[in-house]
C-alpha cells in the first residue's frame, strides 16, 4: 500500500462503493442528456417554426395546413409540393416591422426604404425594388397560427425532459452523497482501528491533538472530496462532454476549436496542484499543531493559570494562528488572482472565436448561419463555461483533500500489529526477566542486563530514585514496549510469542494517574466487557472500600461520570481505577505508584483490601513510599537501570545499602528505626 500514490488510494476507497457511484453517474449522464436537449429543441423551434415561416406559396384553393389572409390562401413552401406557376411570397422583418413581399427575397437582404406598398432592399450589394404590404402584429399572427401546435409540442417535450432530468439529478445527488458518506465512514473506521494497533511509542512522540486532527479534520476534508469535488468534477466533465457532442452536431469545425479548452484545463490543474499543494500542506500541518496546542492548554489549564502562564500560552497560540493565517491568505490570493480570471479569459476568447467564425463565413458568402444555430451555439458556449467555472473553483478544495489524504495515509502507513484476542489459559503468575536491556532511544539504555524472577502469588516491589527504570519494567511486562535485548517470560513462555492483547489478558494495572472515562461508575469498572458482570464490579468496588462514598451518591453505582471523573477526588478516582483492575480478576497485578497520590486513610483502605486480594495473585508494586511495601516477599532496588539489591524489607535494612539509605531519608533518620 505504501507504494501507491495518494490519488490511487483515494480512488481505491471509492471502489468500495463503485456500484452506487456508477448508478449515480448513469443518472447524471441521463439528466445531462435531457437538459442539453434544450438548445437543440430551441434551434428546431426557431429555424423550423419561427424563422422558417418566411416563404409561402400562394395557392388557388385552401390546402391542408394553409392559412387565409385578405382573400388569398398561403401555405409554407416546406409543406407543399411546388408547381412551377405558383407564386412565392416572403415574410420579411426589419427591426420590429414586418412586411409581406410579393416575391421571394433572401433572408439576408437589408431593408433600405419603403412607402407601405413598394420597398427597396439591398441584396448582395445590389438594390432591388419589390412590392408588398406592411403587416400589423395581429395580421402577422395569421402566418404563425399553424405553427402554434408544433411549438407547444416541442416546448411540452422540453418541459417533460426537464422534469425527468430533475428526478435523475435528485437520485444522482443522493447516491453520490450516500457513497461519499459511506466512504468516509469506512476510512474513519480504518483509521481508528489502525490506531488501536499502533504500538505505544508512536503516541509518545505524537501530540494527541495531531492524531485527533487526522482522524477528524483531515477525514472531513477528504469527505468534501467525495461529497462535493467528486460530484462537481464528474458532473462538469460529463456536462462538457455532452456539450461538445452537441457542438459537433451543430458545427464540427467550431467545436474542434473549442476543444482547446481541454488541454488548457489539464495544464492549469497541474500548475495549480504544484503551487497550491505546498500552501495546503502548510495549512493542514499548522492546523494540526493548533489542535495540539489547544488540547495541551485545556488539559493543563489549572497549571497554566496557577503559574500565570496564560500570556505565554496565548502567545504560542497567536504565533501558530498567525502562521496559519499567512498561508491561508497566500492560498486565497493565489486562487482569486488565477482561477476565476482564467475562466473569464477563456470565455471571452471563445466568444471572439465564435464571432470571427460565423461572421467570416457570412461575409465571404461561404455559408449562411440560421438564427437557430446561432442561438444554440451561444447557449451551449454559455453552458460550457459553467462546469469549467465550477471545476476551477473546486481546485482549492481538491488540493486540500489531497493533502489531507496524504496525512491520513501516513497515519495508516505506521506499522501496526494485528489484534489477536483468542483466549489463553489463565497465568499461574511466574514472572521472569532474563538479561533484559531496553532503550527508548537507540543505544541510550534505561535498563541494563536485568534478571530476576517472581514466584506465583508473591508480591514484588521495585524501588529506586526517579529515572532508575522502575516504570520501564512494568511497561515491558505489559508489552507497551518490547525489550531491546533479553527475554521476558510468564509461566516459562516468552511473552513476545503472544499477541499484545493475549499477553495483557490476565494482567491488571493501576497507574499513578488514573484515567476515568465518561459514562457511569459501573461502566468504568466493567469497561462494557461482557466477562465482567455488574455484581463482579460492585464486589470489586466494595473490596477496595469505594462503596463508602459511592453509596452516598444520588444514583450510587449508576452515578454519571463526567470527563476524567472531575467530580471525584484524586483518591476516589484511584479507588475506581483499582476496582477496575480487580474486577477483571487478573493473575498478575501491577501497581505503578498507585498509592502515590492517595491520602493516608484511603491508602490504609487499599492496603487492607490488598491483603485479601493478593492471595493467589502475583503482584508487582512500584512505590516511592517504602512504608507501603514492607510486607513484600521481594524488593528489587534499581539504580540507573541496573539491579543493585534484592531481598525482603528486613534483610535489605540489615545490609545498610541503597535501600537502607532511602528508607532512612524517608522516615527521618535513626529516630525512625526506633519506632
Amino acid at each position: 500500500m505504501k507504494s501507491k500514490t495518494t490519488e490511487k488510494r483515494l480512488f481505491h476507497y471509492a471502489l468500495n462503493y463503485k456500484k452506487t457511484i456508477m448508478i449515480g453517474i448513469v443518472c447524471l449522464m441521463i439528466a445531462v442528456a435531457m437538459e442539453l436537449s434544450g438548445p437543440l429543441i430551441a434551434k428546431k423551434v426557431i429555424d423550423d417554426h419561427i424563422v422558417g415561416v418566411a416563404n409561402h406559396y400562394v395557392v388557388t384553393d385552401k390546402q391542408t395546413g394553409a392559412i387565409e389572409f385578405n382573400g388569398e390562401h398561403y401555405i409554407r413552401v416546406e409543406r407543399y409540393d411546388s408547381i412551377d406557376d405558383e407564386k412565392v411570397v416572403t415574410l420579411f422583418q426589419d427591426g420590429l416591422s414586418f412586411f409581406l413581399l410579393d416575391e421571394e427575397v433572401p433572408l439576408n437582404a437589408r431593408f433600405v426604404e419603403g412607402d407601405g406598398y413598394t420597398f427597396v432592399l439591398e441584396v448582395d450589394q445590389t438594390e432591388v425594388t419589390v412590392s408588398g404590404q406592411t403587416l400589423e402584429t395581429h395580421e402577422l399572427f395569421h402566418f404563425f397560427q399553424p405553427e402554434v401546435s408544433s411549438i407547444a409540442a416541442w416546448l411540452g417535450l422540453y418541459l417533460g425532459l426537464i422534469l425527468a432530468s430533475s428526478v435523475f439529478l435528485y437520485y444522482k445527488t443522493y447516491l453520490l452523497q450516500y457513497a461519499s458518506n459511506r466512504i468516509i465512514q469506512t476510512m474513519r473506521q480504518d483509521v481508528f482501528s489502525h490506531i488501536q494497533r499502533i504500538p505505544i511509542p508512536y503516541f509518545v512522540d505524537q501530540p494527541a491533538g495531531k492524531v485527533v486532527a487526522r482522524v477528524t479534520n483531515d477525514t472531513e476534508a477528504i469527505k468534501e472530496l467525495y461529497e462535493k469535488v467528486l460530484e462537481v468534477f464528474t458532473s462538469g466533465f460529463i456536462y462538457m462532454f455532452g456539450i461538445f457532442i452537441a457542438l459537433f452536431i451543430l458545427d464540427a469545425r467550431l467545436a474542434a476549436i473549442c476543444l482547446v479548452l481541454v488541454p488548457l484545463m489539464v495544464l492549469w490543474m497541474l500548475v495549480y496542484r504544484k503551487i497550491a499543494g505546498h500552501y495546503n500542506h502548510e495549512i493542514r500541518e499548522t492546523n494540526s499543531r493548533i489542535n495540539a496546542n489547544i488540547n495541551e492548554s485545556i488539559q493543563g489549564m489549572s497549571i497554566i493559570q496557577a503559574y500565570n502562564q496564560v500570556d505565554r500560552m496565548t502567545g504560542e497560540f497567536e504565533n501558530l494562528n498567525r502562521y496559519h493565517y499567512r498561508y491561508q491568505r497566500k492560498m486565497n490570493t493565489f486562487t482569486a488572482l488565477t482561477s476565476f480570471n482564467l475562466v473569464d479569459f477563456l470565455r471571452n476568447v471563445a466568444f471572439v472565436a465564435f464571432i470571427m467564425y460565423f461572421g467570416g463565413i457570412s461575409l465571404d458568402g461561404t455559408g449562411i448561419v440560421t438564427a437557430g444555430v446561432l442561438y444554440a451555439f451561444v447557449d451551449y458556449l454559455t453552458r460550457l463555461f459553467e462546469p469549467v467555472n465550477q471545476i476551477v473553483s473546486q481546485l482549492a478544495q481538491l488540493e486540500q483533500s489531497r493533502v489531507a489524504g496524504k496525512r491520513v495515509f501516513e497515519l495508516l502507513d505506521e506499522d501496526g500489529e494485528e489484534v489477536e484476542e483468542k483466549p489463553i489459559t489463565r497465568y499461574d503468575g511466574y514472572v521472569e526477566f532474563e538479561q533484559v536491556s531496553f532503550a527508548y532511544e537507540k543505544d541510550d539504555y534505561v535498563l541494563e542486563d536485568l534478571s530476576f524472577s517472581i514466584q506465583p502469588g508473591e508480591t514484588a516491589a521495585f524501588v529506586g530514585h526517579t529515572g532508575s527504570g522502575k516504570s520501564t519494567v512494568m511497561n515491558l511486562l505489559f508489552r507497551f514496549y518490547d525489550p531491546s535485548k533479553g527475554r521476558i517470560l510468564i509461566d516459562g513462555k516468552p511473552i513476545n510469542e503472544l499477541s499484545r492483547q493475549q499477553a495483557r489478558s490476565h494482567i491488571g494495572i493501576v497507574l499513578q494517574d488514573p484515567f476515568i472515562f465518561t459514562g457511569t461508575i459501573i461502566s468504568n469498572i466493567t469497561m462494557n466487557d461482557p466477562r465482567v458482570s455488574r455484581e463482579d464490579a460492585i464486589n470489586a468496588l466494595k473490596a477496595v472500600g469505594a462503596d463508602r462514598f459511592i453509596e452516598q451518591l444520588p444514583n450510587q453505582y449508576d452515578e454519571p461520570v463526567k470527563e476524567k471523573g472531575a467530580e471525584f477526588s484524586t483518591g476516589q478516582r484511584q479507588l475506581l481505577s483499582f476496582a477496575r483492575a480487580l474486577a477483571f480478576d487478573p493473575a498478575i497485578l501491577i501497581l505503578d505508584e498507585a498509592t502515590a497520590n492517595i491520602d493516608t486513610e484511603t491508602e490504609a483502605m487499599i492496603q487492607e483490601a490488598l491483603k485479601v486480594l493478593k492471595k493467589g495473585r502475583t503482584t508487582l508494586v512500584i512505590a516511592h513510599r517504602l512504608s507501603t511495601i514492607q510486607d513484600a516477599d521481594q524488593i528489587f532496588v534499581l539504580k540507573q537501570g541496573e539491579l543493585i539489591e534484592k531481598g525482603t524489607h528486613d534483610s535489605l535494612l540489615q545490609t545498610q545499602g541503597e535501600y537502607y539509605m532511602m528508607y532512612r531519608m524517608q522516615l527521618g533518620g535513626k529516630q525512625a528505626f526506633a519506632t
